[in-house]
């Protein structure tokens, strides 16, 4: 036996066979498991769904891109132009149906203030939607 005895003079070497009784035992189990379940997967309910129509989605709204450098200096689509200028553009975009979503992009070293009178400006015309473009750092 592998599990010793009561003689203690004798010194017996551990078993070294592997036992599959054990996993042979489970696999039998699960296949029988599996082979009374299977057909209870094909069962299937009948629905009576709705059916739904579809409209096409509405095509993507522009973007527009409103930059300001560093020395302040403002652009429409790569297109420079003052504060009074930007402010009718802005007006004229904020009517447009679907609106179209502004990209502000700033110069680090551009002013606060700038960029607040920017975005003070687009609330004011109507812009709905405004997000904050920025480039990530590259790790040397």
């Amino acid at each position: 036996m592998a599990f010793g005895g009561f003689n203690d003079d004798k010194k017996q070497a551990p078993m070294a066979d592997i036992n599959v009784t054990p996993m042979v035992d489970v696999m039998l189990v699960l296949l029988v498991i599996f082979i009374i379940t299977a057909p209870l997967f094909t069962h299937s309910i009948k629905l009576d769904l709705p059916s739904a129509e579809s409209t096409v989605s509405p095509d993507k709204p522009d973007t527009i891109s409103v930059s300001i450098d560093g020395e302040g200096k403002i652009y429409w689509n790569n297109e420079a132009l003052d504060q009074a200028e930007l402010g009718k553009r802005l007006e004229v975009a904020a009517k447009k149906q679907p609106q179209p979503e502004l990209q502000l992009r700033a110069d680090k070293s551009t002013r606060y203030e700038i960029i607040a009178q920017v975005m003070s400006a687009a609330q004011g015309s109507g812009m709905a939607k405004m997000g904050f473009v920025t480039e990530s750092q590259q790790k040397p």
